[in-house]
């Protein structure tokens, strides 16, 4: 849905007729008609507000950290106060979002110089059609200046006055350092080896400048704008004529910009070089790392993985925020059934405890966490990972080298060396790493690693498709947790509705949990973009190996033997655990199902 879908014109109103700017007294007089706020507040509000305050009005008001006088209260925000400002005057309000803007029309619309003169914000252009933000609804002179220049109906909407400001420097100084970057040599250059289908230049054929400052600005900014947005990964993917840049946020990828391919390759450049990766290499994949902060202080690393496709380099950066691994388990979406199963499996002297999923599943998360617990200062905690995803001060991590002959293996092997209690291997993917495992869980140390499959009583198959002794694996194995991430509800929007009795049936096949009387379903809002979903929280199965379930590790096992007999056993799949965040109106019938293994039986 466009804005303009939203939108109902609005007749004129004697006030709108009026030029001048907003006040602080048109604010309160609308806040009390539409009894908001009380008398006894706006005298409170003039005396508190000096005279000489060059802020916008909205913002003045916001300022003094008032709550409404409605049943129930809310508290008078700078976006509640334009949004009631904007239904007072019969104008639409609209809350700005970034990812939903392009960047290069809405600049290209009119100067920034214009713009700021009148503070106001293109926020959608159309062929037929120009929507524009502004936070004066009481001037509307620029509109007929610009109606004979842009030549399409201008669509008025209130947005937030301090938003309105920000985006105005950020997109046209993004999009003057874009076009700048895209004239400079620098850039031209990059483009050249990188696309297969490029013509012949003849010639000098240099590197990219990667301390340009236009491409300085762009990595800064997009950096900032991926922390502000959320996003867990940044993609920049080239195309052959324009590149993409994407983020992934709550699990789903989001168009955020487009440049010229050389622009695109200068900036995989810029971040090569922060990273410490070869930047004159584009032709192998390499793998970096690199530590920065947030606009508001807090310290984030980035993974970074470059891929050489047709048209130049792909970069993806994985964003790791340190402060997810201090939430308690039950903010990761343990309940306290699963989080009583986890306690009891890492609490063992040895033996090894597996966490399994695919890729994105939050098995770094969960099994960093899990390590941040356990690290005492009596405790030795050390990793071999491929590659370190966080740095953690409480333990000791190795990385991966093939280039030095340092593979899993090897490095477990050393590890066994340095006087561990706890290891964590970063996956399983081979019969030597499972045999390292096996043998160091077998000295009497505890091994947390990750293997890939579709549930937790597949992990004892798949060890045994590896060449591992079913014996060994009963010695040594004490339990499997298989994991995925759904998106969670948005709190501000979500609503109630009937329970689905087929679809909760197709999840509680076995009638354990009572039925809800009624689910909470996805609706939408300018808080989640009106996607319905604001952030992800995990499902879990937890399968402990008791005596019953390691008698039946023999030879020819099938993994649904397992699973029966684990069920028996008390263990939940994870669409049960779904099904339970579904009841608690976490998360809905769509986000479960999808993610559910296709092995579990759905009808």
């Amino acid at each position: 849905m466009t804005i303009k879908d939203r939108i109902i014109t609005p007749g004129p109103t004697e006030a709108a007729k009026q030029e001048r700017p907003v006040t602080l007294d048109d604010v309160l007089r609308i806040l009390l008609a539409r009894s908001v706020i009380d008398g006894r507040v706006i005298q409170r509000v003039r005396a508190a507000v000096a005279a000489n305050d060059k802020r916008h009005p909205f913002a003045q008001l916001a300022a003094q950290n008032l709550h409404s006088a409605t049943e129930p209260p809310f508290p008078l925000t700078l976006e509640t106060i334009t949004r009631v400002v904007a239904e007072g005057l019969k104008i639409p309000y609209h809350r700005i979002d970034p990812l939903k803007i392009e960047v290069e029309a809405v600049t290209k619309l009119v100067s920034q110089a214009y713009a700021t003169r009148w503070q106001f914000l293109p926020v959608e252009v159309s062929d037929q059609h120009v929507v524009i933000a502004t936070a004066e609804p009481f001037v509307a002179e620029w509109e007929k200046e610009i109606l004979p220049i842009i030549k399409r109906k201008i669509h008025r909407v209130l947005a937030n006055p301090v938003e309105i400001q920000r985006y105005l420097r950020e997109f046209y100084g993004v999009s003057r350092s874009l076009s700048r970057a895209a004239s400079s040599k620098a850039a031209e250059r990059s483009g050249i080896v990188e696309n297969l289908e490029a013509l012949t230049q003849l010639g000098e054929v240099g590197e990219p400048d990667a301390n340009d400052r236009h491409i300085v600005h762009l990595v800064d900014w997009l950096l900032q704008y991926a922390f502000e947005q959320r996003a867990s990964d940044i993609h920049l993917e080239p195309r052959r004529d324009q590149g993409n840049i994407r983020f992934r946020i709550d699990g789903v990828l989001h168009l955020v910009n487009q440049m010229t391919t050389p622009v695109l390759g200068a900036i995989v450049s810029r971040i090569k070089s922060l990273g410490r990766m070869d930047v004159a290499d584009k032709r192998r994949p390499q793998d970096g790392r690199m530590k920065t902060k947030t606009p508001l202080g807090k310290e984030v690393e980035l993974r970074l993985s470059t891929m050489p496709t047709a048209f130049g380099e792909k970069l993806v950066m994985r964003i790791f925020d340190p402060e997810k691994l201090e939430q308690p388990f039950s903010a990761l979406g343990f309940s306290e059934r699963d989080l009583r199963i986890w306690t009891d499996l890492t609490r063992h002297p040895y033996g090894i405890v597996l966490v399994t999923g695919p890729t994105g599943s939050g098995k770094t998360t969960t099994l960093y966490s899990a390590l941040r617990q356990l690290a005492r200062p009596e405790i030795n905690v050390c990793t071999i990972e491929d590659p370190i995803e966080m740095v953690e001060s409480t333990f000791n991590q190795m990385q991966v080298q093939p280039a030095i002959d340092l593979s899993f293996p090897n490095g477990v092997r050393t590890l066994l060396r340095q006087d561990p209690d706890i290891i964590m291997i970063g996956e399983i993917r081979d019969r030597e790493t499972a045999d390292v495992a096996i043998q160091a869980a077998l000295t009497g140390h505890l091994v947390l690693s990750t293997l890939h499959t579709n549930d937790a009583p597949s992990a004892v198959t798949r060890l045994m498709d590896l060449g591992i002794e079913p014996y060994l694996i009963g010695a040594t194995l004490l339990g499997v947790m298989a994991q995925r991430l759904v998106r969670t509800l948005c709190p501000h929007c979500k609503r109630p509705s009937p329970v689905d009795l087929a679809a909760w049936q197709r999840l509680d096949l076995e009638g354990l949990l009572p039925v809800p009387r009624t689910v909470m379903t996805a609706v939408g809002c300018d808080e989640c973009r009106h996607t319905g979903y604001r952030g992800r929280v995990g499902i879990y199965e937890l399968i402990g190996l008791t005596d019953e379930l390691k008698a039946l590790i023999k030879p020819g096992l099938q993994a649904n033997q397992l699973s029966a007999a684990g069920r028996r056993e008390g263990m939940r799949p994870l669409r049960l655990s779904g099904a339970e965040k579904i009841a608690a109106g976490v998360t809905t019938f769509t986000e479960v199902v999808a993610v559910v293994p296709p092995e579990t039986p759905l009808n």
